[in-house]
């Protein structure tokens, strides 16, 4: 089967979420326009809870050197933080993932994503169709990615794989209101760097972004771009962090607080890398740069 591939830049989206109505219409006529003038490629990368994968399904280990004390962790965890952590002059480890999106999987138009079966039943069916063998690690990203998009969402959340750029706008409308115009917020970095972990320091008093409702979104290894959205009925708070890396990287993170975790697994990793309680409120994380958030637009 010959999968055309679509691209479509992150700034256009942006543009796409900005000026489209509240109820959703017109998108798939918005994003045909988008994605008909060959933009670069949109790639969202998934913060799974208890690992990072990369494209190909495979672990992401540390590609810098870790701090002392951290020598034996996943560095790609190292994005969660406390509330209170939240202040200027703080400084904490983060690591911050860059990826080149000129090789990330592509969104596919709705119509051809609407025809490909996305289900754990169809797995087989699904490696013969884009030829990947059942041990491969492209396999088990797949399965993995499936079996998340198929699982029970926690008490409180609504969450949408979605398989089209379509989808996930009318997901989010769904959320907001057909009459709610919405905006999209995400991770800037103001500066050029290879570097992924480091020390950074809160720079000014976080600006905190009115979000009554929120959906935030995720993309999740597979061979072509699906995002994995959700929102959750429980409180959160979302804020802008202007941050000041030990190598002179300038970011504009994208953080949310959520107050209420006594849903989570009790071994999220996010317990685990801040060494608290499970159920423990106040559990906030950065968002990478190719990740996003919803909010209402008021």
């Amino acid at each position: 089967m010959s999968m055309k591939s679509v691209s479509f830049s992150f700034h256009l989206l942006l543009l796409l979420l900005l000026v489209m109505p509240g109820d959703g219409s017109g998108t798939e006529e918005m994003a045909d326009d988008l994605i008909s003038k060959g933009n670069s490629v949109l790639r969202l990368h998934s913060m799974d809870h208890d690992r990072q994968t990369e494209d190909d399904g495979t672990t992401v280990q540390s590609r810098v050197d870790p701090l002392s004390h951290m020598d034996h962790m996943d560095l790609s965890v190292m994005v969660f933080f406390t509330l209170k952590d939240l202040k200027v002059g703080n400084s904490m480890p983060i690591y911050f993932r860059k990826k080149d999106s000129s090789k990330s999987p592509r969104f596919l138009p709705r119509q051809e994503a609407d025809s490909i079966a996305f289900s754990l039943k169809e797995l087989p069916n699904l490696l013969r169709l884009f030829s990947f063998s059942r041990d491969s690690p492209q396999a088990k990203a797949m399965e993995a990615t499936l079996r998340e998009c198929e699982s029970q969402a926690i008490k409180g959340e609504t969450k949408f794989c979605a398989t089209s750029l379509e989808s996930m706008l009318e997901f989010a409308s769904s959320i907001f209101g057909s009459n709610t115009r919405f905006k999209t917020l995400a991770t800037e970095h103001l500066t050029k760097s290879s570097t992924l972990f480091q020390n950074y320091t809160v720079l000014t008093t976080p600006e905190e972004i009115p979000a009554p409702m929120m959906v935030a979104c995720h993309t999740v290894p597979y061979p072509y771009a699906v995002l994995y959205c959700h929102s959750q009925v429980t409180e959160n708070r979302v804020f802008k962090v202007s941050l000041d890396g030990e190598n002179g990287d300038k970011v504009t993170a994208v953080a949310v607080c959520h107050k209420d975790t006594t849903q989570w697994n009790r071994n999220h990793v996010s317990f685990r890398v801040l060494g608290i309680e499970p159920g423990t409120p106040g559990v906030c994380h950065f968002f990478p740069a190719d990740n996003f958030v919803l909010v209402p637009d008021p």
